[in-house]
């Protein structure tokens, strides 16, 4: 799992979240205000994708989403029943509750990145393995040193039509250079 995230950076999640979403279900404005006034309980709760795959975990979602308004799990039981919940983060105040929150564009979301951890329950078969990562990489670095090589053929191109001698040397040894270090 990654690296503890500061309870002061979940809060400021939270409040940015609640101020720019509205909840399918209010009970689960509750549990974020509430969680918002208990720290030792933020403590203990970690934002992740796919949380049904942990061993006490909550789903809420935004209105304007197709995902179910809200699930709570543990262990074997499966409820939509937001105060079960509620009442099992009061009981079970030590215990690690990890949530899950669906709204549009949260994988592209700066604020959502910054307090969503790996889900260290997530089976091995939907885990991405170390050699498909730098797969991945590689391919990318590939693509990006492609592009800017066309880049500077065009340009290239440009300082010939335009007889720009000096842009011409400037750029064909920035693409010599590109050569050289792919080699």
């Amino acid at each position: 799992m990654t690296a503890m995230v500061p309870v002061a950076a979940k809060k400021d999640f939270v409040r940015w979240f609640l101020k720019r979403y509205k909840l399918k279900r209010r009970e689960c404005v509750w549990i974020l205000n509430y969680l918002l006034s208990h720290e030792h309980l933020l403590q203990n709760v970690h934002f992740t994708d796919e949380a049904h795959y942990c061993p006490r975990s909550m789903v809420m979602s935004v209105t304007g989403t197709e995902s179910i308004p809200f699930r709570f799990y543990k262990g074997n039981l499966m409820t939509a029943d937001a105060e079960k919940s509620f009442h099992d983060l009061r009981l079970h105040p030590d215990d690690k509750m990890y949530i899950q929150l669906n709204f549009p564009n949260s994988h592209a979301s700066p604020q959502y990145a910054s307090v969503r951890e790996e889900n260290p329950f997530l089976p091995a078969y939907l885990q991405v393995s170390e050699s498909d990562r730098k797969i991945a990489e590689r391919l990318i670095e590939e693509t990006v040193a492609t592009m800017t090589a066309d880049m500077l053929m065009k340009r290239i191109d440009e300082a010939l039509d335009t007889n720009d001698k000096e842009r011409f040397i400037t750029l064909s040894a920035m693409l010599n250079d590109m050569k050289i270090a792919k080699d």
